[in-house]
């Protein structure tokens, strides 16, 4: 395990856009803590990875504040500091608004909010500290330009916040040096939509370049922050033009 290099944490590391980003950054040589819910998924995760010495897994419901807690305490005790946070880890359920479920509701508050909230409350203080870090929040592009194909009030309502959010923090935290941004992506093939190829069609028609990402376009967005010096309180559209307006 190296000390010497930066340090990532990434929620919901275990797959789709997170699992990327713990590689990319591994690729660079950077530790990274990854969480995800259960170890069995951090597991198969690390295997994929290559089992490589410097990735660390803490499994846990990232809406706990003691997930975040042991998230952080880990990387401190394996690799000395925090140097970047991705805040990664959500979900995304579209429906008309009269079929959203109290389970709906408390589902996408716990991961999506609280998944913020707390990791970030922690890496603020341990950054501003030190006088330097990033903290990332993968976000949604719905959230800024909403969609009539795609009725989607909760994650509107929650990534719409955290984009405002974004601006806010960066503000609080720049006479720190930490830097705070977003990337909001647009329609991404991950395992998040486990029903990709049968509606691949529809999710052509919902940016204007009639095209859909690949986690390497994220990835690239966030490597992109990480690495400045001179941006915070962004929200960065990687979505095809999607945020740009009805088309």
């Amino acid at each position: 395990m190296s000390t010497n290099q930066k340090t990532v944490i990434v929620t919901g590391a275990s797959s789709g856009i997170g699992l990327a980003i713990a590689e990319a950054y591994l690729a660079r040589g950077y530790n990274v803590v990854g969480n995800a819910r259960s170890a069995e998924r951090l597991q198969a995760a690390a295997a994929q990875l290559g089992n490589p010495a410097n990735f660390v897994g803490v499994a846990g419901d990232i809406a706990d504040p003691k997930t975040a807690k042991a998230l952080f305490a880990r990387a401190i005790e394996s690799f000395g500091q925090v140097d970047i946070l991705i805040n990664n880890a959500g979900i995304f359920i579209a429906k008309p608004v009269t079929d959203y479920t109290q389970a709906d509701v408390e589902a996408i508050v716990g991961t999506n909010l609280m998944g913020f909230i707390y990791p970030s409350q922690l890496a603020a203080e341990h950054m501003a500290a030190r006088k330097q870090g990033h903290i990332i929040n993968i976000t949604a592009s719905i959230a800024i330009q909403p969609n009539a194909k795609v009725p989607a009030l909760l994650p509107v309502l929650i990534k719409g916040g955290l984009n405002q959010a974004t601006r806010a923090l960066a503000l609080e935290l720049a006479p720190a040096n930490v830097k705070v941004n977003s990337v909001a992506p647009g329609i991404i093939e991950t395992p998040l939509h486990d029903d990709y190829e049968s509606v691949r069609g529809f999710y052509n028609t919902l940016a204007p370049t009639h095209t859909t990402g690949v986690t390497k376009d994220i990835v690239d967005a966030v490597l992109y922050l990480s690495d400045s010096t001179f941006t915070t309180g962004i929200v960065l559209p990687v979505d095809g033009g999607a945020a740009t307006g009805v088309f």
